[in-house]
């Protein structure tokens, strides 16, 4: 005796509805629309048998989660593109406009006198040196 799959309530294949059948390389293979419910909105659409001979067709290995609907405004979505501080940048660091700016502090040279900045507060136990001195007193 042949048994037949169960098939949970909400897929369980309709007997009225229209079916497709193909002669695949397994033997003859039939489709019949199903009803199957949209992640997204929670709506009850019918994955039709044509639909399910395109998808074996293009080479899906699943249905669809989506209704059409649904699926098309993902595709809007994506098609619309992005900006890439949306996402933190190439590197995930660069955030565009609300990046924080960074402070700098001025100071006096101790080796020279004159004035420039730092992008640290300074110490006062540790000496500051202005951009071309450090460069002559940092060790390589």
């Amino acid at each position: 005796m042949t048994r037949l799959p169960s098939w949970p309530p909400s897929e369980r294949p309709d007997r009225t509805a229209p079916q497709i059948a193909l002669r695949g390389e397994e033997g003859l293979v039939t489709y019949t629309d199903r009803s199957i419910t949209c992640v997204d909105c929670g709506v009850e659409f019918i994955h039709s048998a044509a639909d399910q001979e395109y998808y074996v067709q293009k080479g899906f290995a699943s249905d669809p989660k989506r209704c059409a609907s649904c699926r098309a405004s993902r595709r809007a979505s994506r098609e619309a593109g992005y900006d890439v501080r949306d996402i933190g940048g190439p590197r995930g660091y660069e955030r565009g406009d609300e990046h924080v700016a960074r402070e700098y502090f001025a100071v006096i040279c101790s080796s020279c006198g004159n004035q420039a900045q730092v992008p640290f507060k300074p110490r006062m136990d540790r000496p500051v040196y202005c951009s071309d001195c450090f460069r002559q007193v940092k060790p390589d």
